[in-house]
């Protein structure tokens, strides 16, 4: 099942992004870097590296499991395929 969840953040510029980053890292996935409206990838694992999602495949994109959406400002949007363990 799907699992969404919003990042607020303090209101400054990046702290929803950063405090995403840091859920997922916390909770053990890696994240790609940021592509403009295209978000970040997302995999279940550390220190994985992913690349920017204008410079992942279809394929690449369909095996991801999940995509966190930032921008400068504003809240963070993370979408996995499934619910973590410990949400």
């Amino acid at each position: 099942m799907p699992y969404e969840k919003i990042f607020k953040g303090d209101g400054s510029t990046f702290s929803a992004l950063y405090e995403a980053e840091k859920w997922l890292s916390d909770n053990g996935y890696s994240y790609g870097p940021m592509s403009r409206q295209a978000g970040q990838g997302v995999l279940k694992g550390s220190g994985i590296n992913i690349a920017k999602m204008h410079n992942l495949t279809k394929k690449e994109i369909k095996e991801l499991d999940g995509v966190l959406y930032a921008g400068r400002e504003g809240n963070a949007r993370l979408v996995l395929k499934e619910a973590p363990s410990a949400a």
